[in-house]
């Protein structure tokens, strides 16, 4: 069996997914010679996993507003301020390695994904607009935007465990929500209707698969372990464990399991 595919195994409870990329990225720095300065600089220079992803976001987020030095310094003093962060970084990864069979190991999302480095670049942005520095969280909001394509305001919270398949064309508004363990696919909006100001957005709730280029609208709720199909207009609450589906969507059906973000099945 090959070390690549070692990845696909349940780790050695023993073996942190720091020590996982640390493992892959020395198996490409031996074999592909045009990716070692990539895997030197993010993963085998860097001490822990914080510091690899702030160089890998500021890499990827460099600009002539903040170049890629600043950006990196910036990045590991949030995380060196908030080490809860850590724990929501290993759980998006672990997210994204579990339900996309594009997957093959961890360092493929971690260097690669566009997802994933736009999630974590919202996480950041919203713990500096938490601390209210309102203009840093919105250029990296609109830096994300230009290069990944992926607009999520910096206020919108977000829970742990989430994959952003794709993740092109995705719009999540200002007081939207999103539970743990939600997968989103690409083209998705959260957004509000009309131009009322206040809490406009919809709630999405745990373990919840949405499908690509479905639009939710407004301050609505969308229940715990519920699907929502691909192309559906959704404007009103969809209750736990349903799919709904249409322009606008209605109810189609039961959601067909318990955790529907993971098994990633889409068929109504």
């Amino acid at each position: 069996m090959s070390d690549i595919l070692k990845f696909h195994s349940k780790p050695e409870t023993n073996q942190s997914l720091w020590q996982m990329l640390r493992i892959e990225a020395h198996n490409i720095y031996r074999n592909e010679i045009l990716l070692r300065p990539l895997v030197n600089s993010v993963v085998l220079d860097k001490e822990n996993l914080e510091q690899a992803l702030s160089c890998r976001l500021a890499s990827r987020l460099d600009s002539n507003d903040l170049n890629m030095s600043t950006l990196y310094d910036l990045f590991v003093s949030v995380y060196q301020e908030n080490p809860e962060l850590r724990a929501i970084i290993e759980a998006d990864l672990q997210a994204v390695f579990s339900r996309d069979p594009a997957c093959h190991t961890p360092l493929q999302a971690f260097l690669f994904f566009k997802g994933f480095h736009a999630l974590q670049a919202h996480r950041i942005a919203h713990v500096l607009y938490k601390a209210g520095r309102h203009n840093i969280a919105y250029l990296l909001q609109s830096q994300s935007s230009n290069h990944f394509a992926v607009d999520i305001h910096p206020a919108a919270r977000i829970g742990r465990g989430i994959m952003l398949d794709h993740a092109t064309g995705l719009v999540v508004g200002e007081t939207a929500t999103i539970g743990d363990n939600a997968s989103i696919l690409h083209g998705v909006t959260l957004g509000g209707t009309g131009k009322k100001d206040g809490d406009r957005h919809p709630k999405i709730g745990n373990n919840v698969l949405i499908g690509a280029n479905a639009s939710i609208l407004g301050n609505i709720k969308i229940g715990n372990c519920s699907r929502v199909a691909s192309g559906s207009v959704v404007l009103s609450d969809v209750p736990d464990s349903k799919t709904v589906a249409g322009v606008p969507a209605r109810v189609v059906g039961d959601a067909g399991c318990d955790q529907p973000s993971e098994s990633m099945n889409q068929k109504l």
